[in-house]
């Protein structure tokens, strides 16, 4: 079964004529889009990158990220851990009981938390656990840096991206979230924007076999120009952006915001911003919701609460975003 990208704007504007090309002139250069088509093959847009045309009015459905229960869970990254005293101990079935208590819709299901052991059988059981909860598994995470050198080190990212996309097929998670890499390295190192690119699209070709969409984080100070340069270049109709509120580090974050939120395919929402400075401050949370709006996004928020007590905030700030976003 071929999948089809996703109609841009460019290729929508082919059903009319431009002004001054006859309807005979249209479809000779019609031909010649989809022959060049059919040699680069069904998954390369004709056209370069464009943000996703999305019709209707923005729809919203609430998930939880595990990062917002992280010290919670028994495992980090592959090795246990000891729970620290006071805090709650949760495997990932139980996490996805407690969004489902809380309201939410969605469970964002970090990989740093899962067993070393988890194999197939533990992650469609996930799926069924989920199913029966009334919560659906809104994606996965990992956390892979594609601005490293090219070598062994770049090769286990890749290897690892991989075996994710075959987890959340397993789990029936429709979106994992990847780190390109770092703003810094590339500001060192432009040539690795290549590199970045060229594993991206190998991981998006195997993605788009399995159904499963690709984000992009804006993380590791990657910024607005940097990030859609990463987009346009991969040009792939299975991935865009997993834009984090929150990761922005700029003196204007909402204008960062603005420029990107047109290729999100998924929203991570951070109650707080951070300055230049390092310095935290409240994020602005009608604004943010107002950005959403505006550019039409249909899809998942995905609270990632950082800050103190989660057990105690995360309710409240549901409840916040389920009126700011209803």
């Amino acid at each position: 079964m071929t999948i089809q990208p996703s109609r841009s704007k460019s290729q929508a504007s082919l059903s009319s004529p431009p002004a001054g090309l006859s309807r005979r002139q249209l479809m000779v250069a019609s031909g010649a889009v989809a022959a060049s088509a059919m040699v680069l093959g069904p998954a390369t847009p004709a056209v370069a990158k464009e943000p996703f045309d999305r019709q209707g009015q923005p729809r919203f459905k609430l998930s939880l990220a595990a990062y917002s229960l992280r010290q919670s869970f028994g495992f980090m990254k592959g090795k246990p851990r000891q729970v620290p005293a006071g805090e709650r101990p949760i495997d990932m079935f139980s996490f996805i009981d407690y969004c489902g208590q809380q309201g939410f819709e969605g469970a964002e299901l970090t990989s740093y938390f899962f067993p070393p052991e988890a194999d197939a059988d533990y992650f469609r059981n996930v799926k069924r656990h989920a199913f029966l909860a009334g919560v659906s598994v809104s994606g996965t995470a990992i956390g892979n840096n594609f601005t490293q050198a090219a070598g062994p080190g770049l090769e286990t990212d890749i290897v690892a991206a991989k075996q994710w996309i075959d987890h959340a097929v397993e789990m029936g998670a429709p979106h994992i979230r990847f780190f390109a890499g770092k703003g810094k390295e590339l500001d060192q190192h432009p040539e690795r924007l290549q590199t970045a690119v060229q594993a991206l699209q190998q991981c998006a070709d195997y993605a788009a076999q399995r159904g499963i969409f690709i984000g992009v984080e804006n993380h590791g100070n990657l910024r607005p120009e940097q990030l859609l340069k990463i987009m346009r270049q991969v040009d792939h109709p299975w991935v865009g952006i997993n834009l984090d509120t929150g990761n922005f580090i700029s003196d204007d974050p909402y204008a960062d915001l603005e420029a990107c939120v047109g290729y999100a395919v998924n929203v991570q929402l951070k109650v707080n911003m951070k300055r230049p400075s390092g310095e935290k401050y409240p994020a602005d949370l009608p604004r943010v919701a107002k950005i959403l709006s505006q550019a039409k996004y249909q899809g998942y928020v995905v609270l990632e609460y950082e800050d103190e007590s989660p057990w105690e905030n995360i309710p409240k700030y549901r409840e916040r975003l389920q009126k700011l976003l209803s």
